[in-house]
């Protein structure tokens, strides 16, 4: 197992009580003393400082739209995809069980442990402590949110613009795996068969992919034609195009 060190350096953050964060990455399928308790006090956490960080970002945005922003950042999905960036996979204690059926790569499982490593860092050095780790890690984030989309997703984002263009909903293909077990990368295809638009993007996980994808085909779509034309007989059909994008590995 890579050692803990390691992780303390990508999260900033150096531990007084190294058995916190040890129970941090820790799952129930290893021993009875898991993350668990520590993931319920690190969601906690969590919510607060997101909830803090976006007020103090969006000053003219009502309560309603912040809690949209936030309940889609501090998500499964958003909190798996923060933890891949940190490698938290390559830390967790996982019973043989989980091992085998590669639960270093499960979202819930990531998610849930990101959440406990901040619950451990709370109980480590406080809450200045915690709200400055996940300051530092929300701040790519939040660097991209756009208030207008209230905190929609990429996938979201595009089938709203297909569909409010009457044209079929994109089709997600993956179209190859390749790296080590802990380590995966997944090309994934995104198309638009109307507009003869095809689109591959790599990540860390299928969705990861997936949203990459779907944010370089709504580039794509805004730089083209307004649709009312792309229906038409004998209209001008736009050249097949295929984008491989590429994820950054470097930990945020």
């Amino acid at each position: 197992m890579v050692k803990l060190s390691s992780l303390e350096t990508t999260l900033a953050y150096t531990f007084h009580d190294q058995n916190l964060l040890q129970q941090a990455v820790t799952h129930r399928s290893h021993n009875a003393q898991h993350n668990e308790r520590l993931e319920f006090l690190g969601d906690s956490v969590l919510n607060f400082v997101v909830a803090s960080l976006l007020f103090k970002q969006f000053p003219k945005i009502d309560e309603g739209d912040l809690s949209r922003l936030r309940a889609n950042l501090v998500k499964q999905a958003s909190l798996a995809d923060i933890a891949q960036s940190l490698n938290l996979s390559t830390y967790l204690r996982l019973g043989e069980g989980e091992l085998k059926s590669g639960g270093f790569r499960r979202p819930s499982i990531l998610a849930d442990a990101l959440e406990a490593v901040f619950g451990a860092v709370f109980l480590d050095g406080g809450f200045d402590a915690a709200h400055a780790v996940i300051g530092r890690l929300y701040a790519p984030v939040l660097q991209k949110v756009d208030p207008k989309t209230l905190g929609k997703d990429p996938k979201t984002l595009l089938q709203e613009l297909l569909q409010g263009r009457r044209l079929d909903l994109p089709v997600y293909t993956v179209v190859d795996t390749h790296g080590a077990a802990h380590s995966q990368m997944f090309d994934v295809e995104c198309a638009v068969p109307k507009l003869d638009i095809r689109v591959t993007a790599s990540g860390t996980s299928r969705r990861a992919a997936e949203q990459l994808a779907a944010t370089q085909v709504i580039a794509l779509i805004q730089a083209l034609a307004p649709a009312k034309g792309a229906g038409r007989k004998g209209g001008k059909r736009n050249p097949q195009l295929s984008l491989p994008v590429a994820v950054p590995q470097d930990n945020q």
